[in-house]
C-alpha cells in the first residue's frame, strides 16, 4: 500500500492521502483519546506518542503533533495507517460528525443558504486541499461564524485565510449582508 504524504500550511500537521476512501461521507475530528473512541483509526493514531490530533475526511487523514520532528513520527503513522487498511476494519462506528447547531434568524435564512453554497463550492475545496475543513456555525448581525477543523485548527495562517480570503470573499458575493467573518 502506497500512502501519499503533503505538508499543510499548519506546521505541525501532516495529510496522508492512502489512496482509497477514509470515510463515506462528512468528517471526523478528535483531539484527545476520548474524542477518538468512535474511531479505530484516530485511536490509534492519538495512542502514539507525540499525536495531539486526528482529522478523517473521505479521502484523506491529518494528523497534527504536540512535540518531536515529522521524520521521527511519520513512519509510526504510516504504519498505522497501513496496518489499519489492511486489517478491512471500518474508520469510524456511527456515521461522521454532523455539523453541529447552527444558529441565525429565521428571516436571514436566504443570506445563510448564499453564505452555505459560497463556502461549500468555493472555500471547502481549498481548505481540504490543505488537510482541513471549514463548517458553517452560525449568523448575527452581519458577522458569519464559521469553525475551523483539521490542519485548520490552529494553523498560524487560519486568521489570514478567514479575514483575507473568506471575509473578502463573503463580502464580495454579499456586500448588504456580511460584515465580519469569526471563527468559533
Amino acid at each position: 500500500m502506497f500512502i501519499q504524504t503533503e505538508a499543510t500550511p499548519n506546521p505541525a500537521t501532516l495529510k496522508f492521502l492512502p489512496g482509497r476512501p477514509v470515510i463515506d461521507a462528512g468528517t471526523f475530528e478528535a483531539r484527545d483519546l476520548a474524542e477518538a473512541e468512535r474511531s479505530p483509526l484516530a485511536k490509534a493514531l492519538m495512542e502514539l506518542p507525540g499525536v495531539g490530533g486526528v482529522f478523517l475526511a473521505p479521502d484523506f487523514i491529518s494528523v497534527t503533533k504536540t512535540e518531536g520532528e515529522w521524520q521521527h513520527l511519520r513512519p509510526a503513522v504510516l504504519g498505522v495507517v497501513t496496518e489499519f487498511f489492511l486489517s478491512g476494519a471500518p474508520a469510524l462506528n456511527g456515521g461522521a460528525q454532523a455539523a453541529g447547531e447552527e444558529f441565525f434568524h429565521a428571516e436571514d435564512a436566504e443570506t445563510v443558504e448564499a453564505i452555505k453554497e459560497l463556502i461549500e463550492t468555493r472555500v471547502r475545496p481549498a481548505v481540504a486541499g490543505d488537510g482541513g475543513d471549514i463548517v458553517f456555525k452560525g449568523f448575527r448581525d452581519g458577522i458569519v461564524y464559521l469553525g475551523m477543523k483539521g490542519a485548520c485548527s490552529g494553523c498560524p495562517s487560519s486568521t489570514a485565510t478567514l479575514k483575507h480570503g473568506i471575509e473578502n470573499l463573503l463580502k464580495h458575493f454579499l456586500p448588504e449582508a456580511v460584515k465580519a467573518v469569526e471563527q468559533v
